[in-house]
């Protein structure tokens, strides 16, 4: 086994604090949610926090608490204004210690990102990503304000918190006061860089004096903020600096505005790709330095602090997809961590739609009280039909729970769809998923027959039957859709057929989009963080305010035309926060978006379509079908012939878009019941 010292010996290394020393490097960054807002909370959020106290982060970061209604980033958010308000917490914190964690409480003003009414802000500028606009804090206001999050703190500190983050970052209420994007006052708050910076500054100083010497205080310091009119490289140096003299413990790093039109934390950002803005910071101040964004593995928040990047590696969404990270990867077993993939579906995606988060690899996030997984007195024996996603899951849930399970793939591999999704340039991530699930096979002990087609036969002798056969492309019925320069996505996505430079793709779903993507891409042997840097438009030697720069002309590699019936938007159905990406992707190569249009026929000359009335031939190399799936259900028809009862789960039960995170949801609530 491999030990601490000879794999992660700066990971693991204790920080000492001066009060307080932490463990090892490891913070679990602020993330919201949406147990902040459910009726019964507080609880879940202790076992939510707890678990990964148990699991050894050195320091947590709750998601963000408001210190006023103004402040709230929706109606009803999570708040911490008066003492009646400090017992919930406290559940909390008292989860959190008695693990032996220790736990900050983010303060969050949410500004003119604040989504109601009350919103406040510097001045009154609406952003372009929400519909209320602010009304502009008065000088008494401002005051109150500062006093807000002083108070704010103080009750942290009475509710058991080991600190607090003051959200100085990601475009909320600090950060706009800062920068003169947002900042257009003319008083003692806006104008000059000084009158713009004394607004973090009292705060810290504020929240200082009132809680001691003795109390963790993280300021959230946006070292990029990614959009025109940001803050200048020498101004974020100047106040890290002036932070520190306030008296801050920790200075986190926060990456682009919420507005940004950059890719900061999905999956084809590369693995701490930003810590380069962190270690610019290096030096120019005495206290510790945490970096962020896209550090999912242990070998990368290694080689960050071994490079000296930073003195701590901050990380949210991986410890949603799995809770031990830590203890796995102190203990050497690092091919048992189910990896964060960046995929934001179940995640962020959840929380902009009002729901509880939880992970798309992991759906007892943040369900750690209504989903047990507790093992069984008495195993059963159960055959799982299908090694994709959701029978992965499946199976391996139920082994852990106590039951002898078979798994049967027909395939020569694990993963079904996965495999596929794979080899989408971006999502690179579902390897470590696969990695992860091979590695449960294992430890399970799951019997895998593969390959196995499967008779009926087979089945006889299981108490439950499990089919997770999952999906196959669906055929169109477009005069020409047999011709042999024809393909389905299928085909194309495993290299089992290669296409010309001119192509149209039928369907502008999630999988037309991943198939253009998959056709764009370029010779990435040497790509590396500058690459996607220069392509997206960021400036590493950091001259202008922001830190942008006019984005890299692509020459597209080859012609593609995005076709759908549908009068609406392509890719209208992709996910709210990842859709933009896969949208700007497309646009940036030039691909041809088409949409109400109507299929004529496809020839050897192209493929024939009309829109509006008019006939358009487009003179292509290749057609690929990207319409949607069909479940596969012989298996299941010839189990229901012979009266043999089985359950179904994943594309089988609903083709649809190929939809991960709902296979892994119900592989693992099935494996709850059974």
């Amino acid at each position: 086994m491999d030990t601490i010292q000879s794999r992660f010996p700066h990971l693991f290394q204790p920080l000492d604090l001066g009060f307080l020393t932490l463990k090892n490097r490891i913070l679990m960054g602020s993330m919201h949610t949406g147990l902040e807002e459910e009726q019964d909370g507080f609880r879940r959020m202790a076992a939510y926090y707890g678990m990964r106290a148990e699991g050894g982060v050195g320091l947590i970061v709750t998601g963000g608490v408001a210190p006023s209604r103004s402040g709230w980033v929706a109606p009803f958010s999570l708040r911490l204004t008066s003492p009646s308000q400090v017992g919930g917490h406290q559940l909390v914190t008292n989860a959190v210690h008695e693990h032996g964690g220790r736990i900050c409480m983010q303060i969050l003003h949410a500004g003119r990102y604040g989504y109601h009414p009350l919103c406040a802000a510097p001045s009154r500028l609406k952003a372009p990503i929400n519909r209320f606009k602010p009304r502009e804090l008065s000088s008494r206001g401002i005051r109150s304000t500062i006093a807000d999050f002083v108070r704010s703190a103080v009750l942290a500190r009475e509710a058991g918190y080991d600190g607090v983050e003051v959200m100085g970052s990601e475009g909320y209420l600090i950060n706009e006061f800062i920068v003169r994007k947002t900042n257009k006052r003319t008083d003692e708050w806006g104008g000059t860089f000084a009158n713009r910076i004394r607004f973090p500054l009292e705060i810290v100083r504020g929240i200082r004096e009132a809680v001691g010497e003795h109390f963790i205080v993280i300021y959230r310091l946006s070292m990029l903020d990614l959009v025109d009119d940001g803050s200048t490289w020498e101004e974020v140096v100047e106040l890290a600096e002036k932070i520190e003299q306030a008296g801050a413990t920790i200075i986190n790093t926060g990456i682009g505005w919420h507005e940004s039109r950059i890719p900061t934390i999905a999956t084809l950002v590369p693995r701490a790709g930003f810590s380069w803005v962190t270690r610019r910071l290096v030096g120019r101040v005495s206290i510790p330095l945490v970096t962020s964004n896209r550090i999912n593995m242990p070998d990368v928040a290694e080689r960050i602090l071994a490079e000296g990047s930073a003195n701590m590696v901050s990380m949210a969404r991986p410890f949603l997809a799995d809770p031990f990270w830590v203890r796995k990867a102190e203990a050497g077993r690092v091919d048992e961590i189910n990896t964060c993939i960046a995929c934001n579906q179940a995640c962020l995606d959840h929380i902009f739609e009002r729901k509880t988060a939880s992970c798309l690899v992991n759906p007892r996030a943040c369900h750690e009280t209504v989903r047990s997984f507790a093992r069984v007195a008495r195993g059963k024996r159960i055959a799982v039909v299908g090694a994709g996603p959701a029978g992965l899951a499946c199976a391996t849930t139920a082994a852990a729970r106590g039951h002898q399970v078979t798994l049967f793939e027909s395939s020569e591999e694990l993963g079904g769809q996965f495999r596929l999704a794979r080899e989408i340039p971006g999502k690179e991530e579902f390897r470590e998923t696969l990695r992860y699930f091979s590695r449960q096979i294992e430890l399970q002990q799951v019997d895998l027959k593969m390959p196995w087609t499967v008779v009926t036969g087979d089945l006889q002798s299981y108490d439950e039957i499990v089919l997770a056969t999952g999906v196959s492309p669906r055929k169109v019925a477009i005069p020409g859709a047999d011709l042999p320069h024809v393909f389905d996505y299928a085909e194309v996505l495993s290299g089992k057929k290669q296409v010309g430079r001119r192509v149209a793709i039928i369907g502008a779903g999630g999988i037309g989009f991943d198939t253009a993507t998959f056709l764009l891409c370029r010779d990435s042997a040497n790509a590396d963080w500058r690459h996607f840097m220069a392509e997206w438009g960021v400036d590493v030697d950091y001259s202008q305010a922001g830190g942008l720069k006019r984005q890299e002309v692509l020459q597209p590699v080859r012609e593609i035309h995005l076709l759908q019936r549908k009068a609406t938007r392509p890719g209208a159905g992709l996910g709210k926060t990842t859709g933009w990406i896969h949208r700007s992707v497309l646009k940036k190569n030039g691909v041809r978006l088409w949409n109400g249009l109507e299929y004529l026929g496809i020839s050897h000359e192209g493929l024939k379509i009309r829109q509006s009335g008019k006939e358009v031939l487009l003179a292509v190399d290749n057609v690929v079908i990207c319409a949607g799936q069909v479940s596969e259900r012989r298996l299941a028809a010839e189990l229901e012939a012979g009266g043999i009862r089985c359950h179904i789960i994943g594309g089988a039960l609903a083709a649809g878009e190929l939809d991960a995170e709902r296979a892994i949801l119900q592989g693992v609530e099935l494996a709850d019941r059974l």
